[in-house]
């Protein structure tokens, strides 16, 4: 792996929002003098190593995975050079995707995984694939969401714009340029994020990563597209001839960043199983992530036959999942009230609460059944009382 060189070793300061579910460990490895900053949690069972794609976000990016798979398996996360609290290298190949894929090893080595199940996303695709093909004792197998690889023509800009010459429009995919970039960093990263997320209604998701976008910078996105030398036809062609692991990839079909034809050659060209979303778009772990869940889950762990009974429509028991928040605890007596009238119109009505204290305790004493996943819920009233630090509470930023 090439040396880097000229490391800047200071991160912006990261304000971070309350999380569902917080590292078990974290901490830094260091190779040739490049820092990455890296996250696990321990959940037992297998490992999944999520990949970040591109330098434009950060390890966050799998903020609607992390929760889930901590509590079925161990997850590990890093942000990759370039982001987050993990170094902004400046010199010749520093960001190579062979870089990344030793940084990955020297993270798997710093948390003592042997072996783990690698979810990579866009760009990390091929660094996802340098490990299959070079180090397949290290990888139990690979998941390629919205995969970034050269078995297609390159991105809507790069196909019509010049990267390095300098324009007289910045509109649309004109913005995929270095002097744009230098220009207005910000204007690309929200245009960027625009063609990420095509799904309606996904103004948090952009929101989101622009936030983390705005944690890099122009200079060292230019440094990312001037400095890869591997991920060729060739390249991508020869390390999935060498892949021996279960693959399993995963696109939109209104992917408006990567074509969905390139997902599919990449399943072809691996031997694995490609399952496309329709409707959805470049990220699809972020704005689909149930599904997205479920296949990972059945993809690491795969669901085995087992007995079961199934009733057809009205020989059915009718069930509800009752939600009730823990702010404000004047509410609680009024939903059990509610529930009471509930069961008096469906007297056949089984209802499960999901809530935490101190409505659970109130629920207890009428008799009311907690659901068992109530435990598993990010302290509601401890997020409020983090977002509402020396006095400044901004209430629909911190429901939202």
């Amino acid at each position: 792996m090439m040396a880097t060189t000229d490391v800047q070793t200071l991160q912006p300061k990261r304000v971070e929002q309350s999380r569902a579910r917080y590292p078990d460990e974290e901490g830094y490895v260091e190779r040739d003098g490049v820092k990455t900053f890296y996250e696990v949690y321990e959940g037992g069972g297998p490992t999944i190593l999520f990949l970040a794609p591109w330098s434009i976000v950060h390890s966050r990016c799998w903020k609607m995975q992390i929760p889930y798979f901590a509590r079925h398996g161990r997850v590990v996360t890093f942000d990759p050079r370039g982001n987050g609290r993990s170094d902004r290298p400046m010199g010749p190949g520093a960001y190579d995707e062979r870089e990344y894929a030793a940084d990955t090893l020297a993270v798997m080595e710093a948390t003592g995984t042997d072996s783990a199940v690698l979810v990579s996303h866009s760009l990390s695709a091929g660094r996802a694939l340098l490990l299959c093909a070079e180090h397949p004792e290290r990888v139990a197998g690979a998941v390629f969401i919205g995969p970034r690889v050269a078995l297609v023509p390159t991105d809507p800009g790069t196909r019509t714009y010049s990267f390095e010459d300098e324009l007289d429009i910045d509109e649309g995919w004109a913005k995929w340029n270095r002097h744009y970039w230098r220009r207005d960093y910000r204007g690309f990263v929200e245009f960027f994020f625009s063609q990420v997320f095509t799904e309606p209604h996904s103004t948090k998701q952009i929101e989101d990563c622009v936030g983390w976008g705005l944690e890099s910078s122009a200079e060292t996105l230019i440094a990312t597209v001037e400095n890869r030398e591997w991920g060729s036809k060739a390249d991508v062609l020869a390390a999935c001839a060498d892949v021996r692991c279960p693959v399993l990839v995963i696109h939109g079909s209104d992917d408006a960043v990567r074509p969905h034809e390139g997902g599919r050659r990449l399943a072809e060209a691996a031997g694995g199983s490609l399952v496309t979303l329709e409707g959805s778009g470049h990220s699809p772990h972020a704005r689909d992530p149930v599904k997205v869940n479920m296949l990972l889950r059945d993809f690491v762990d795969p669901p085995r036959p087992r007995a079961s009974v199934w009733r057809r429509g009205k020989s059915r028991r009718r069930r509800a999942l009752y939600i009730s928040s823990p702010i404000g605890l004047g509410h609680a007596q009024r939903d059990v009230a509610i529930a009471k009238e509930l069961r008096r119109l469906v007297p056949d009505l089984e209802i499960d609460w999901l809530a935490q204290h101190p409505v659970t305790k109130v629920l207890e004493g009428e008799g009311e059944r907690i659901h068992p996943l109530s435990a598993e819920l990010a302290n509601e009233s401890r997020h409020i009382e983090s977002e509402s630090a020396e006095h400044d509470l901004h209430c629909f930023q911190a429901w939202r």
